[in-house]
């Protein structure tokens, strides 16, 4: 019986705090400064915007485009004797020079 008293006080207590809830006072001017923070999220979001995944995918194929096509012309044995040739005109090669690259 006890505890069906105790639930009642706590539910008049709660309908009692409804009573003492008053009307909020607001600027004038809050909406327009809400509207202007919102405005301003956007803008700044949108910096960004011309960055589309669209883009970025189109970016990215170029990048392994270039890379696959930079590895094959590096692999070719072209490469190597335009290097040696270049080495041997200013003089930076030696037969008896050993490298780790070699």
């Amino acid at each position: 019986m006890k505890k069906t008293n105790d639930i009642q006080e706590k539910v008049d207590g709660t309908l009692s705090a409804f009573d003492a809830i008053g009307e909020v006072k607001v600027s004038p001017f809050f909406k327009d400064k809400a509207m202007q923070r919102l405005f301003e999220e956007k803008e700044e979001a949108m910096a960004w915007s011309w960055f589309t995944p669209k883009l970025q995918l189109a970016i990215l194929v170029c990048f392994v485009v270039l890379n696959v096509l930079a590895f094959v012309r590096l692999d070719s044995t072209e490469y190597d004797t335009n290097i040696s040739e270049f080495a041997d005109s200013y003089g930076l090669f030696s037969d008896s020079e050993t490298s780790i690259f070699n």
